[in-house]
């Protein structure tokens, strides 16, 4: 059967470096805070081209300590882009703060800005709640529309949380995901552009303070000082010596091939699904994604659950990303959080369809994902 991310054969190929990579990160027995993590911190921050990385244990607690650094809590309001992932706006949450959901663009399912702006005034207008951070997410591997969404948050004083867990190595007029925030975060779970065999995050700032800060809260609020000296209340969220061995081989193949490999792979699917009677993913000018998903949009009323069943009986898995929007998840209501009107992520929720996407695909396996669907 065809892999939908083929995490299999992407270990096949660089298995001997990464053996070595583990065994040496093993041996050493340096399991926590090892050299590994301090030089993928310095290769991630080079690649990404910002002054700090700081690694923690997943791309959910990376939002969750730069919502910390930041002090926010409640009473604050937190715009988010209604489809995307549940941490984007549960992390918001989890510190006392309201997620504001937002519609998102149909083409690039990034946030709309100007939905955006009309949320923002809205919440002034209401005075319960301080704009206070916008989280822009870059879903599926292309980057959100920073050059209007920064003017945005500079209008109107707010601060700017890159999500970057889906968008790593992907750019906007030269610029790489990850150095567009204030403060931006990645995950690496082991789907998404660059992952690791487990868990991991990181977060990216060109801030001294708020790097020093990340790093405190990502350790039990310790002090830089002296690790049993707790100035503050924070987590438990380091990224494992070993997960960064791991990260350290994936992000060489990731740079050398990987990522050219996937956006080669998108090219292929252009051509072939031509003519379909389907809407396929819109990189806009000064763009690039790093495709984290390749995802179609089906006529509406078209029975998608049909589609994916008959695929799945010829051996070609699909996914549904995302299937509900943030702002009727059962976790937001009765909140402020649930009054959204989004009437372009509720379609979406109905009508999109991820492919198979990797680095490995060959232009064979695209044409057959192609044949079948009609």
């Amino acid at each position: 059967m065809m892999q939908f991310r083929n995490l299999q054969q992407q270990y096949e190929v660089l298995k001997p470096q990464m053996d070595r990579a583990i065994q040496s990160a093993c041996a050493k027995a340096d399991f926590i805070s090892g050299h590994e993590v301090k030089e993928l911190e310095q290769q991630l921050a080079e690649y990404v081209g910002v002054k700090h990385c700081i690694t923690c244990a997943n791309g959910t607690d990376a939002l969750t300590l730069a919502l910390k650094a930041w002090g926010v809590g409640p009473g604050d309001a937190v715009f988010v882009p209604d489809f995307t992932f549940f941490s984007s706006g549960e992390c918001p949450a989890v510190v006392g703060a309201t997620p504001i959901f937002v519609d998102v663009d149909e083409a690039t399912f990034n946030i709309d800005p100007a939905r955006l702006e009309q949320a923002i005034l809205e919440i002034q207008r209401e005075g319960e709640l301080r704009p206070k951070v916008v989280v822009a997410v870059d879903l599926f591997g292309l980057p959100a529309d920073y050059e209007a969404i920064t003017k945005i948050c500079e209008k109107y004083g707010l601060l700017l949380l890159e999500d970057g867990a889906q968008g790593f190595g992907g750019t906007q007029n030269g610029r790489r995901v990850c150095s567009f925030g204030d403060i931006s975060t990645t995950s690496f779970f082991p789907a998404k552009p660059l992952g690791c065999y487990g868990d991991g995050g990181a977060i990216f700032t060109n801030n001294d303070e708020w790097d020093a800060l990340t790093r405190s809260y990502a350790v039990h609020g310790k002090s830089g000082e002296d690790k049993y000296n707790n100035v503050r209340i924070g987590l438990n969220s380091r990224l494992d010596t070993v997960q960064a061995a791991v990260l350290q081989v994936k992000l060489k193949a990731f740079i050398d091939y990987e990522l050219e490999a996937v956006n080669q792979a998108a090219r292929w699917y252009d051509a072939k699904l031509q003519g379909k009677n389907m809407r396929l993913p819109v990189i806009p000018e000064g763009r690039t994604s790093s495709w984290a998903q390749y995802t179609v949009q089906l006529p509406e009323g078209s029975d998608r659950a049909a589609l994916q069943a008959k695929l799945k009986e010829q051996g070609i898995p699909t996914m549904v990303y995302y299937a509900k929007p943030m702002h009727l998840q059962g976790a937001f209501a009765g909140t402020r959080s649930a009054k959204a009107d989004c009437p372009v992520t509720e379609r979406l929720c109905r009508t999109v369809l991820s492919l198979p996407m990797h680095p490995y695909l060959t232009e064979e396996l695209v044409s057959a994902v192609a044949e079948k669907l009609d």
